[in-house]
């Protein structure tokens, strides 16, 4: 689904730090996602993980450190921001589709305004995305006659249809009802399953277990423990890690 790349991360962070004013939103971040695997980002509310993909795709400019993506630096203040987005697909737990365009015409803006595809080319990838994603016959409705787990996976559709070399995915099941949840996870198991690398800022801990390939556990800006899946959430190092997964046990939320 995505850009071939080379052999070593699609994206690598190196000591890289954010500030608000005076809040240290990202402390020192290292972080490096290798192609075609799938990087879980956990913590509690205002530990970073939304400001940290904000950084990854430029939207936020970071105060130190450096971003690399398949080798090359997109914070260099000499790299085109937008030529940068065009590579990194986004999708947020707000839908943020046109209410007066259709699935189709929201799905094929970025493609023909962004990068140039002609309206044929354009139809036929988002028809197919549409299908795969278990969405045809949505493509002449407006977002608002669709249930929210069928807008974010227009939203997802939306992104995939610019064939970005890596994704983004931003609490995307947090504005969802709980039974909408399953059908949106459902659509990212499957993209894991077809390769595509993606980073996930989530809360839903019992997926993150079962489908990252790196779990990176954030708390006060810092990576505080990163690991596979069973090291993070079966054997954490952290004092804190431990006391973050016991709280979620105890709710009942893994």
């Amino acid at each position: 689904m995505s850009e071939s790349g080379g052999q070593g991360p699609v994206l690598r962070l190196e000591a890289v730090r954010k500030t608000f004013g005076r809040t240290v939103v990202l402390r020192d971040v290292d972080l490096e996602v290798a192609p075609h695997t799938v990087t879980a980002l956990i913590g509690a509310s205002g530990s970073g993980k939304s400001t940290l993909l904000r950084c990854a795709n430029l939207l936020e400019e970071i105060d130190d450190g450096a971003i690399f993506l398949d080798g090359e630096e997109i914070t260099d203040p000499r790299a085109d921001p937008d030529a940068v987005r065009r590579r990194i697909g986004v999708v947020f737990q707000a839908y943020n589709l046109f209410p007066h365009m259709t699935v189709l015409q929201n799905i094929t803006l970025a493609p023909r305004r962004v990068h140039g595809v002609g309206r044929a080319e354009a139809e036929e990838r988002a028809r197919e995305l549409l299908e795969r994603l278990g969405l045809s016959g949505k493509a002449g409705e407006y977002p608002d006659r669709l249930s929210g787990g069928q807008q974010q996976r227009v939203a997802i559709v939306r992104a995939l249809a610019c064939r970005p070399r890596l994704l983004l995915l931003d609490e995307i099941t947090a504005a969802l009802d709980p039974e909408l949840v399953g059908e949106v996870l459902d659509v990212v198991r499957g993209l894991k399953d077809e390769g595509m690398t993606m980073i996930l800022a989530t809360h839903e801990m019992g997926f993150a277990r079962d489908v990252a390939d790196q779990v990176c556990f954030l708390d006060g800006g810092v990576v505080l423990e990163r690991g596979t899946p069973a090291e993070v959430f079966g054997e954490p190092r952290q004092e804190r890690t431990r006391r973050f997964l016991r709280r979620l046990v105890q709710a009942g939320r893994l």
